[in-house]
C-alpha cells in the first residue's frame, strides 16, 4: 500500500471514531509528532538568525538593490 493510499484509509477510520478524547489523544500526537525546522537547525545557524532579526529590529538594513550594486 502506498502513503497516499494509507492516509486515505487512516483518515477513514478518524471519521468513524465517536470518542471525543480519543480523537483529542490522535490530534496531540499528531501535533507533537510535527517537526520544528528551528529545532533541526545547529546552534550556529541559530545564533546567525537571531543576529539577523536583532539587527533587523535596531533598523540595521541594507536595501535589496544595495546587495545587488555590491556584488556585482
Amino acid at each position: 500500500m502506498d502513503i497516499k493510499t494509507s492516509k486515505i484509509e487512516l483518515v477513514k477510520m478518524i471519521l468513524n471514531i465517536e470518542s471525543d478524547e480519543f480523537i483529542k489523544k490522535i490530534s496531540d500526537y499528531v501535533k507533537k509528532e510535527k517537526k520544528d525546522f528551528w529545532n533541526e537547525l545547529s546552534p550556529q545557524d541559530q545564533a546567525e538568525i537571531k543576529k539577523g532579526i536583532k539587527q533587523l529590529e535596531e533598523g540595521k538594513r541594507t536595501s535589496y538593490n544595495d546587495i545587488l550594486k555590491k556584488i556585482s
